[in-house]
């Protein structure tokens, strides 16, 4: 996939009507407000700059899975009020998506004006990637920006179906998820190193895979996917998680990296806890020599100093997936641990999105790490090397 795209600053955008995906599917609290509204801040620089230079924009997202049906729950309401604080302008709403209402606000709609659609996965033809939907979408615009990176994996009417019918080209905030992590598997400057964690290998296998085999000086292995390759040594892990499917290939991989040289690191020691609470009765234990009865909760504080120093050092670095339930206190120590590491890298650091981005966030270092990645699934499928139908798409840079 060529990571080269134009964006909003290689085309005149002024007197164009604009439709703009956005990535607004925030978290919600139990009144329906917004919980957390990082990703309605994220968006703002592009539709700042579109508004600036003279377009008229059409906004558009998804909120949750509401599986093409209507549900107040996940509509954008809140969202058209959070952005009508942020932008000081009025946000109006179409509910009907690509209906007559619709139609008529976006014919409406002047230069430095913006509208809001109603979640588009309202409707069932948006994930189908219905083209006559698509097509009645771009009948509302001149232009078609795709700002929405978390959504880029996925071929959807809105994300690329659209592009069949409007010149597309990317946001700020797809511009510098492409570039800066395009940039680290084109080029990356060494030593590279790559942190995986989480709860299963099976969904990080083939990243692994391709960082250890082809672009990693080290691949450290964090949280609970480290316990199939613990199962794959001969190693007790008493009651951890692990995927049993999956114990032979993790064998014949770590054999494979032996023999190719690769570095592949697993935890020495582990964080033991006989329940899964915060106030169990909690070990520290050799990693291969979990007790029965005990589950493996968190890195140990041996693993820790051997992963900070290879961190540390690194001139490249991502991390995907924490270290342990760090949403446990007790068992937060490994994850703050990586996310320290990683801040005070002296290289290039990348953070895939998910509980890495929350942890890295809640400690207040995203201003000391290169690049947060706003999309968990399509950042770990454009490290995989895989093609983002919501990139590729879009008009290639000259």
């Amino acid at each position: 996939m060529n990571y080269h795209k134009k964006s909003v600053e290689d085309v005149d955008v002024s007197g164009k009507k604009v439709f703009l995906r956005c990535d607004f599917n925030v978290p919600l609290d139990d009144k329906g407000g917004i919980a957390d509204d990082i990703r309605i801040r994220g968006a703002l620089p592009t539709i700042r700059y579109l508004l600036e230079h003279g377009a008229a924009v059409i906004l558009c997202s998804h909120l949750g899975r509401p599986k093409g049906q209507v549900n107040s729950k996940m509509s954008l309401r809140p969202v058209a009020q959070r952005l009508e604080e942020f932008l000081n302008i009025k946000i109006p709403m179409a509910a009907d998506i690509d209906g007559p209402i619709a139609q008529m606000m976006s014919n409406g709609i002047r230069p430095g004006q913006a509208m809001l659609l109603e979640n588009i996965r309202f409707r069932p033809e948006e994930e189908a990637n219905d083209p006559d939907f698509a097509k009645g979408l771009a009948a509302m615009a001149d232009l078609y920006v795709n700002d929405a990176f978390g959504t880029a994996h996925r071929a959807h009417a809105s994300t690329c179906g659209i592009a069949k019918y409007l010149p597309a080209v990317c946001g700020f905030l797809v511009q510098k998820e492409i570039s800066v992590m395009g940039k680290a598997m084109e080029n990356p400057e060494h030593p590279f190193v790559a942190i995986l964690g989480g709860a299963k290998v099976s969904e990080k296998l083939k990243l692994i895979e391709k960082l250890l085999m082809e672009k990693c000086d080290s691949v450290l292995v964090l949280g609970a996917m480290s316990f199939t390759f613990r199962k794959a040594m001969g190693g007790s892990i008493g009651n951890s998680l692990y995927e049993e499917s999956l114990v032979e290939e993790m064998g014949q991989l770590m054999e494979r990296a032996k023999d190719a040289g690769c570095n592949l690191l697993l935890p020495v020691d582990t964080v033991v806890a006989d329940q899964f609470q915060n106030d169990a009765d909690i070990r520290t234990v050799p990693a291969g020599a979990i007790p029965e009865g005990y589950a493996g909760m968190d890195i140990g504080p041996a693993t820790v100093e051997i992963y900070t120093s290879i961190i540390e050092s690194a001139r490249t670095g991502v991390w995907n997936g924490p270290a342990g339930v760090y949403e446990f206190s007790n068992f937060a120590h490994g994850t703050r641990a990586i996310a320290s590491a990683v801040a005070n890298s002296r290289g290039v650091s990348i953070i895939g999105g998910g509980d890495s981005a929350a942890a890295v966030d809640q400690m207040g270092l995203s201003r000391r790490v290169t690049h947060i990645s706003t999309g968990g699934g399509a950042s770990l499928e454009f490290l995989q090397g895989m093609e983002l139908p919501g990139v590729a798409c879009l008009q290639d840079a000259e």
